[in-house]
């Protein structure tokens, strides 16, 4: 069925219908919702290469994907996915092999001035992020998955990473443990910066000071957590809690215990992040593992859901999500043990 049949068979326009599935903002969310209705009752879909030239849109949106991280990357390309899908949009995915920040900008330009995309999304970003200041410059759409402390104005959603670690910090204070070590993600990110304030702030209020001895910085996987695990469990005294960056770090950590004969849950308590993998649950770990909880799926079905927004004129200045997390108490997180309490 072709778009002037199908226009005529719901009895609007070919104009309008045209502008409906194309998500423009003059359009009314009424008309848009029963042009959507029919299509999908009448079985019509619009001829994409046609919707593109019509538009001027390359029916793309750009990411650019990085070594770091490419667990959690995987599960929010999925929520991305997902959503675009239904709109016949596609992602275009640039790997970055060298973590060389002058060769991530030169990817980013050439993504933005190659008209293959319509928007990019940043991750990770920096407190003053040269990549931002570059899309803006370029009057390229886009939205950071975080936020930065840039003066350029920008989209973002992003969790209370800060909160987060605070929340974890304090529970473990609670239980009696005053030896409380961290292992964070990698230095000189925003989240990483935002994490580390809420560790420290829930110590200093109960007046116990910092020891960078027992903070590690590294990527989310296991081998990291393994090393710095069992490196903050080698001081003297050592730790009796630790709150872990990620689920997959969480797995070094139990892994690093099990190798110094400590039982998780026991003898060290442990606290983590989770983005809720389906492949990787805190319910299935032994003992089960607490955590604070935030679905990083459902951050990229919504960071296209805000995306859509953006390329219908909507203002990027006016989108700034920050979702709080939950926390979800279990068994690896116990009072302190009695040898150990000061």
């Amino acid at each position: 069925m072709k778009l002037k049949e199908f226009a005529l068979r719901i009895g609007l326009s070919p104009t309008t219908v045209s502008r409906a599935l194309g998500g423009y903002a003059e359009v009314s969310e009424v008309t848009r919702a029963r042009v959507l209705e029919e299509a999908n009752r009448l079985g019509y879909r619009p001829n994409i290469n046609a919707v593109r030239l019509a538009t001027g849109r390359a029916g793309a949106i750009g990411v650019v994907m990085s070594r770091a991280g490419e667990y959690q990357f995987s599960e929010f390309m999925s929520g991305m996915a997902e959503r675009l899908g239904r709109e016949d949009i596609d992602i275009l995915v640039t790997p970055m092999a060298e973590e060389d920040p002058r060769d991530e900008l030169q990817i980013y330009r050439r993504l933005a001035e190659s008209r293959r995309v319509d928007a990019i999304v940043i991750h990770s970003p920096r407190p003053k992020d040269p990549r931002i200041a570059l899309l803006h410059q370029l009057k390229m759409p886009f939205i950071v998955h975080g936020r930065s402390e840039t003066e350029v104005p920008h989209a973002w959603l992003d969790i209370d990473n800060e909160g987060a670690i605070r929340r974890s910090t304090e529970h473990l204070l609670d239980l009696g443990h005053r030896r409380i070590a961290l292992i964070n993600g990698l230095e000189g990110l925003t989240f990483t910066t935002h994490r580390d304030l809420g560790y420290r702030s829930a110590l200093q209020a109960r007046d116990i000071p910092y020891d960078a001895g027992i903070v590690g910085h590294g990527n989310f996987t296991d081998e990291v957590g393994f090393r710095l695990a069992r490196a903050s469990l080698e001081q003297h005294p050592r730790p009796t809690a630790m709150v872990a960056g990620s689920m997959m770090t969480a797995l070094g950590v139990y892994r690093a215990a099990r190798a110094m004969n400590l039982a998780v849950g026991k003898d060290l308590s442990v606290i983590a992040h989770d983005d809720v993998f389906p492949y990787l649950t805190a319910d299935n770990m032994a003992p089960s593992l607490s955590t604070t909880r935030s679905s990083i799926r459902s951050a990229g079905a919504r960071i296209a859901d805000l995306l859509l927004h953006i390329l219908s004129d909507g203002d990027p200045i006016e989108i700034r999500e920050l979702w709080p997390v939950e926390l979800i108490l279990r068994d690896s997180t116990k009072p302190v043990p009695r040898d150990m309490s000061a």
